[in-house]
């Protein structure tokens, strides 16, 4: 803290507009699975002190490896010297003014997690996999975060987490794989057990796939695929993202994008990335990005904000408004209640043909099915789902009563969501 104040300090003698310093410290550990055993352990703690620095609408950004004056000397000035070579970003509009009071998030902190058994955690889920079927992979992270924010406009923040991850894949053959995932800020509510049940189930169901044929289907997406079709919407609605070219969501304020509600929520309980803040130091809030099917707002920081004449959504992302966590709600019904489709588990290698109009390629990957009058009848295999985001968006037709909080590759940012019946998508065979 002390070499916080410093740094802040000594830039704004020497002439700095505006600064951010982010401090962070991390303690965590890790246990990776193979073939039902533990391979793999370790534990570090990471410091890490970032710096974003504004002078004459100059933007550099670094960060302090060592915490000590003489190196937080060299950085400040490297600091201003780099900024005399950068071009001037004309569209930035500053940073939140302070001060601030904080909320706590309820469920953010659970001390349990310091003495906790995490072999034991981890042997839960093998041996629930191996119940159906013979193998089981995996990892376990355990993060525990204290934050400290200071910036040049009177905010003074601070904030820890605990930060629980469990990941599985169970095997019933080589063709036959299921997975599913759990994330969770306490302890208690991490579901180990209900994602290695899941998971084996899923590569159960999956023996003896068959080629699927390509055309389209009313698809069921499980958790997992809805994970990364949400991230992908979600960062769309990032006012980077439009800006940039890049969003399939431009030019779409106020108007009826299907009938389903997505929300992006920087306080829920027990959300895998809420905060008592964001990195403006703004206290978190929750966002109806999407309500009732209309796009109500992109993702804002204050220096967009000013620039569209409205208000921060307190997502900063000092460069890029990213979201904390994403929530999606809809119609409530019996979602495997259609005559003929498929039933997608998990997808990888999500891809755009073209961001702007929000053409993707996506392929499914673990269990695929074919759903009739309402049952699961067939494993099968070689399927691609080639699509549009707009199309995606507008055939959301039913959830599923139960949600799940996951995270995944695919899925940076963790989601809050139901399966989800999608009506009319398109499903093509891959080029093997």
């Amino acid at each position: 803290m002390e070499i916080a104040y410093y740094i802040l300090k000594e830039l704004k003698k020497k002439g700095a507009d505006d600064v951010v310093i982010e401090f962070s410290k991390d303690e965590s550990s890790q246990i990776k699975f193979s073939n039902n055993k533990i391979v793999k352990t370790g534990s570090e703690i990471l410091y890490n002190l970032g710096i974003f620095m504004v002078k004459d609408k100059r933007i550099v950004t670094t960060t302090l490896k060592d915490f000590n004056k003489k190196d937080a000397d060299k950085v400040i000035n490297n600091l201003i010297k780099f900024s005399k070579n950068v071009k001037p970003n004309l569209q930035y509009n500053g940073i939140a003014e302070g001060s601030f009071k904080y909320k706590e998030i309820k469920n953010g902190y659970d001390k349990n997690v310091l003495n906790m058994n995490e072999f034991d955690l981890v042997e839960k889920g093998i041996n629930k996999v191996l119940e159906k079927v013979k193998r089981a992979d995996g990892i376990f992270e355990k993060h525990v975060n204290e934050n400290l924010l200071l910036t040049s406009n009177n905010v003074h923040a601070e904030d820890k987490a605990t930060n629980l991850y469990f990941s599985i894949r169970a095997f019933a053959s080589k063709e036959a794989s299921g997975h599913m995932n759990s994330c969770s800020r306490m302890l208690s509510k991490l579901e180990v057990e209900q994602a290695a049940g899941k998971a084996s189930e899923i590569a159960k169901q999956s023996l003896n796939p068959i080629p699927g044929t390509a055309g389209k289907y009313d698809v069921v997406f499980s958790y997992m695929p809805m994970a990364a079709l949400l991230n992908e919407i979600m960062n769309a609605a990032s006012i980077f993202e439009v800006e940039a070219g890049l969003s399939f969501l431009a030019n779409k304020l106020n108007k009826k994008l299907g009938n389903f509600t997505l929300i992006d929520n920087g306080t829920l309980e027990n959300g895998f990335n809420s905060s008592k803040f964001d990195s403006e130091g703004v206290p978190s809030q929750c966002n109806f990005v999407i309500k009732n099917g209309v796009l109500k707002t992109y993702l804002h920081n204050t220096s967009t904000a000013k620039r569209y004449k409205t208000k921060t959504t307190v997502n900063a992302g000092l460069i890029a408004p990213v979201p904390n966590n994403i929530i999606l709600q809809g119609k409530k019904g019996n979602v495997f209640g259609i005559k003929r489709g498929l039933y997608i588990t998990n997808v990888w290698y999500t891809r755009y043909q073209n961001h702007l109009t929000g053409d993707f390629s996506t392929i499914p990957r673990d269990g695929i099915f074919l759903i009739e009058n309402g049952e699961i009848t067939k494993s099968l295999k070689n399927l691609r789902v080639s699509e549009n985001f707009n199309n995606i968006m507008k055939n959301i037709s039913l959830v599923s009563k139960q949600n799940k909080q996951l995270k995944s590759w695919e899925a940076n940012t963790p989601v809050i969501t139901p399966e989800v019946l999608i009506k009319n998508v398109n499903i093509t065979k891959p080029k093997l």
